[in-house]
């Protein structure tokens, strides 16, 4: 039988700094280690999991002693839910490293020419940020390693003992590389309340009339998903997804939920009878209220359906669009393309500004969502098409609708595909506004643009407080027009 060599474990490491992707990063007898869990100043072990010869990456096996700058998490879930990686950490010291990573991947990436990067803009609100949460119910629990491993050791004690009764069900989270197990979850403090206190609504019924919670792997049960949204003007939606029809249950539910909280002002449910969790085949059936809600960014509304994209964090977002709209610099004679224009957000909220709006965007159903909220707006001079880039800016494009003054560009966390590049350095547009929520493929993206243009400026945002997102904001402006 073939033995496996045990994987190294590295004694009293000191933690230096952070590296991309929110890792911490040590460095032994030259080679660095990247560490999940950890702060700069922290002492520990390091138990490898993988060892190249010139780095390394593990996890902390044993603190000995603690970083001055840690802080104790707010959260009771911390560190096994995984959605707040950096609570352990200030916020101020948050921003920093950040910030960090920008500059990092602006400057290791990208090798072009950058003005200086200025401090990140931060959030005022960090707990209760999200208008948008989604709570999956299961009947296999996620426990812990040290809670796992105390079960054990007493099992081994008391052979007698009678083991733990089998859930009936739980809902929070999914455990993080566990696609079938759920960290359940007491209170999250990323949506204001009544959140939690919904999500245990559910519970409770499901428990009280034995209506099964969904199982993963057998593909059964009724209760599977809950999507809560809410708006900054005081709307909620709340949409249940149900693994099959029980319409008796279903209005019993549904009207102890609007009975209990009447915050809701739109109530839905969509049937979802597939293997997977994927929301763009079904249709969402509405119960009570209109069907949607409505945000506001200034004095922009936008209609928020069960299946939109709109940015999670309403405030940052619009602090977000500011940027961005001061970065285009508008002064009202401009022809704007919104490319990966979602909803239309972005460019709506530049449309006073500007002469004409023109979005494109690959998915049909946001392209509809962007026309009405053009509609919304009052706003005659967008216009918002459903496609690929590639193939819809032609010169017969162009021809009708006129070349752009400026792109604005917002990609999802992959970048642009190259051949999109090379149809921007096509397409020559004297300013380019590249917003970006992961600045490594940002980075790779400008070396290539860099062909013709020329980063004149760069703002990060902060969107997601104790997470290791950061968003960052990018102008370019045509080489030879400087």
């Amino acid at each position: 039988m073939r033995k496996f060599k045990q994987a190294p474990l590295l004694e009293k490491v000191l933690i230096e700094d952070y590296a991309a992707e929110g890792k911490a990063l040590a460095r032994v007898d030259g080679k660095v280690i990247f560490v999940e869990g950890a702060v700069p100043g922290d002492v520990v072990d390091i138990q490898l999991q993988k060892n190249k010869a010139d780095w390394g990456e593990g996890f902390v096996k044993h603190f000995h002693s603690y970083s001055e700058i840690r802080v104790t998490p707010f959260c009771s879930h911390f560190g096994v839910c995984g959605g707040c990686q950096w609570q352990m950490l200030p916020y101020e010291q948050q921003l920093v490293y950040k910030r960090k990573q920008v500059v990092d991947n602006l400057t290791r990436i990208a090798k072009v020419a950058l003005p200086p990067i200025p401090e990140i803009f931060g959030a005022e609100q960090t707990q209760g940020y999200r208008n948008k949460v989604e709570y999956t119910f299961a009947t296999e629990k996620f426990i812990p390693f040290g809670e796992f491993k105390a079960m054990k050791i007493a099992a081994e004690e008391n052979p007698n003992a009678a083991l733990p009764a089998k859930i009936p069900g739980v809902a929070g989270f999914h455990a993080r590389g566990f696609f079938e197990k759920v960290v359940e979850i007491d209170k999250c403090y990323l949506q204001s309340e009544p959140t939690n206190d919904l999500r245990k609504a559910v519970v409770d019924f499901a428990l009280e009339n034995k209506m099964p919670f969904y199982n993963i792997k057998l593909h059964t049960g009724w209760v599977r998903n809950m999507f809560i949204r809410n708006t900054t003007k005081g709307e909620w939606m709340v949409n249940l997804i149900l693994g099959y029809e029980a319409e008796k249950e279903r209005i019993a539910l549904f009207e102890l939920l609007l009975a209990r909280f009447p915050q809701i002002t739109t109530l839905l449910y969509t049937i979802n009878a597939k293997r997977n969790d994927s929301m763009q085949d079904l249709v969402p059936q509405v119960y009570s209220g209109p069907g949607y809600i409505t945000e506001f960014l200034e004095d922009f509304q936008f209609k928020i359906s069960p299946k939109s994209f709109f940015q999670t964090n309403s405030k940052q977002a619009e602090k977000l669009y500011q940027v961005t709209r001061d970065f285009a610099e508008l002064t009202g004679k401009e022809i704007v393309y919104d490319l990966y224009c979602g909803t239309g957000s972005i460019g709506i909220f530049c449309s006073q500004q500007a002469k004409k709006i023109i979005g494109v965007e690959m998915v049909e159903e946001a392209i509809e969502d962007a026309k009405e909220n053009a509609r919304m707006n009052h706003l005659t001079d967008t216009a918002f098409f459903a496609g690929d880039v590639i193939k819809i800016c032609d010169d017969q494009f162009f021809e009708a609708h006129g070349k752009p003054d400026v792109i604005i560009t917002d990609p999802p966390r992959a970048g642009m595909h190259e051949k999109l590049v090379h149809k921007l350095l096509a397409m020559e547009a004297p300013i380019i506004v590249y917003v970006s929520c992961n600045p490594a493929t940002q980075a790779r993206d400008l070396s290539l643009l860099s062909a013709k243009y020329t980063v004149s400026k760069i703002q990060p945002v902060d969107m997601f407080p104790h997470t290791l997102h950061i968003e960052n904001v990018v102008q370019l402006k045509r080489t030879d027009l400087l």
